[in-house]
């Protein structure tokens, strides 16, 4: 398969996920793939991470490492690798004018490859995933990143391979970012091996992972609340 046809595969495979034609996936689209919405997972996380973390040391290199995955995951794709290919997302691209469906006259700026959304989600969930240590919630953070993936894709903002690139430099950013952390934690926090059946085993209690859980469902029931509310 050359470049062009990889290109007219991508092309083909968008308009699978793209569009609908209901509103309330329209809406439920919207409201997943805009960050505001998911402003209290990022406030719960934060709290799951001062709580479970005795010195400001600690806390400070968790922020520090979930920072350092923005950086990695948004810089590299965002600061060069966007203007670089210069790809026009799919609500802008000439060849599929008419043939893309644009949502609710949603046209997000900037250029295609690869995404952010993507990138930095998986970063982030990677990276809390290594750090918590528990199945339960690394499936909920994968889903999360995966679900910010298919608004994109629903929206017109990215093609699959935009995606597809940025799971996977996402993916790598979070394994940087948590040996960088391992690094600095070494030096600021003795080795403790936590048995309890109360806490997993980097120390985090399950009480406030359910705590964290339980809002992640509670956004995503947000969402389709707000997506009902526009067809009624």
């Amino acid at each position: 398969m050359d470049l062009q046809q990889l290109i007219e595969f991508d092309q083909q495979l968008l308009l699978f996920f793209n569009g609908s034609g209901s509103m309330f996936m329209d809406q439920l689209a919207l409201t997943l793939t805009s960050g505001y919405t998911w402003i209290p997972l990022y406030v719960f996380l934060l709290v799951l991470v001062v709580k479970n973390n005795e010195k400001p040391s600690q806390i400070g290199l968790v922020i520090g490492a979930a920072l350092l995955c923005i950086l990695l995951a948004e810089g590299l794709s965002a600061g060069i690798v966007k203007p670089l290919v210069h790809r026009p997302r799919p609500v802008m691209e000439p060849s599929l004018y008419g043939i893309v469906r644009v949502v609710n006259d949603y046209f997000p700026g900037g250029y295609s490859f690869f995404s952010s959304h993507a990138a930095n989600t998986s970063s982030l969930a990677v990276f809390f995933s290594l750090l918590v240590k528990n199945r339960a919630f690394t499936g909920y953070m994968v889903t999360w990143s995966l679900i910010n993936c298919w608004t994109r894709l629903y929206l017109g903002a990215h093609f699959p391979l935009d995606i597809l690139v940025g799971l996977l430099w996402g993916t790598i950013a979070g394994v940087v970012a948590y040996i960088v952390f391992l690094y600095g934690y070494t030096r600021v926090s003795p080795k403790l091996h936590y048995i309890s059946a109360q806490y997993t085993k980097s120390g985090y209690s399950l009480m406030d992972i359910d705590l964290t859980l339980t809002v992640m469902v509670l956004i995503c029931i947000y969402a389709v609340i707000r997506a009902t509310l526009v067809i009624l």
